[in-house]
């Protein structure tokens, strides 16, 4: 296994012609070079407008590791589930959510995904199996083994894709959350991207590892691999591979993939360039590492598009993200009222449960 601090390299074995990629159509070439494009701009646009003072609360952008959410999303199957923490705009466009929806969220919007009270950090749609967006560090890997168990529990042919940083990685929890995987044999997959610094802190710095992250994976007897993440076709038969383990026979593994966000830990990150990190190592990965020029060029060079068709999807995406600041603009506040409302399920389907308070307690 390579150094998971080492630059990504170009690997030897032509992903392209994995099983799981070599079926890909031309549009669904294309359709993956106009979702990078949509989470790229979507997040330009979210910065420009948090930055004139349009959104409160925190903004992690995804920009730089489009092609993770990209790739790994593109598998999910009708019982295959997806939950992250809080850099999660990239995985949730990916799953199929729609700027408006995502962006009304973001200004705090009765139309947003989450009617305007969960944020940046909590992006939920339950209607494609997106569970969120968490702020606690680590906090939803828990979360992640639970829709794993439920799917086991209720038979399905499943899985459930749970992404985390390479900070999250020294909470207790993920490794309890290991522990009960292996044990109890649950369809999980634990993506760690690693972007190599836990906000402000060096992977060195923070991890004692030997050769990578996934590695510790080995004291839960869990199968564990590494993908270049700026390649969609490794990171596609990295995951389906993962996946089918949790599909056919019940078992988790450790994905970690190798990343880089360009921009800070969060949008309140003013050290991230010239300070903890350098000027010169963020433009390297801008100019040689960027997973949408990189998809781009693999593209032009396969003759799946043009430079001009590619210029188009880049503008057509671009205005999308501009329309929907519009919508969020024009959208309606969330009433006063509405505080109350999607606190407790039971209660707001006046159960029985709900209506009496006895939910958990019998006579």
């Amino acid at each position: 296994m390579t150094s998971a601090t080492a630059e990504p390299e170009v690997s030897p074995v032509d992903y392209a012609k994995a099983p799981i990629n070599a079926s890909l159509t031309k549009a669904d070439k294309i359709e993956f070079l106009r979702q990078l494009y949509v989470i790229r701009n979507f997040e330009r646009v979210a910065l420009k407008n948090y930055n004139e003072g349009k959104m409160g609360g925190f903004l992690h952008l995804y920009i730089g590791q489009e092609s993770v959410a990209v790739g790994t999303c593109s598998l999910m199957g009708e019982n295959d589930h997806v939950i992250t923490a809080y850099r999660d705009h990239g995985h949730a466009l990916a799953v199929g959510m729609g700027m408006n929806e995502c962006m009304a969220e973001l200004f705090g919007k009765a139309t947003g995904c989450s009617k305007g009270k969960g944020g940046s950090m909590h992006f939920f749609a339950p209607d494609k199996n997106y569970w969120g967006g968490h702020g606690i560090v680590a906090g939803q890997t828990p979360l992640g083994l639970g829709l794993a168990f439920a799917t086991k529990y209720k038979g399905l042919q499943g899985s459930c894709l749970a992404f985390l940083g390479d900070g999250a990685v020294n909470q207790g929890v993920y490794y309890e959350c290991l522990n009960l995987a292996s044990l109890w044999n649950l369809p999980i997959v634990y993506i760690i991207e690693n972007n190599r610094y836990s906000m402000g802190t060096s992977l060195e710095r923070s991890s004692a590892f030997k050769n990578c992250l996934a590695g510790r994976a080995d004291g839960f007897g869990i199968v564990w691999d590494i993908a270049n993440g700026e390649d969609i076709y490794e990171v596609r038969a990295k995951t389906w591979t993962a996946m089918q383990r949790a599909h056919n026979e019940s078992r988790p593994t450790v994905l970690e993939i190798d990343t880089y966000r360009h921009y800070g830990h969060s949008v309140a990150d003013a050290k991230h360039k010239g300070g903890y990190r350098t000027a010169e190592e963020i433009e390297k990965y801008k100019i040689q590492h960027d997973p949408v020029l990189v998809w781009r060029r693999r593209m032009i060079e396969e003759g799946v598009v043009t430079a001009e068709e590619a210029d188009a999807i880049d503008k057509q995406t671009r205005a999308e993200a501009t329309a929907s600041v519009k919508f969020a603009e024009e959208s309606p506040d969330p009433t006063v009222e509405s505080i109350q409302e999607d606190v407790y399920f039971e209660v707001d389907r006046q159960t029985e449960a709900g209506r009496t308070g006895r939910h958990f307690f019998n006579d």
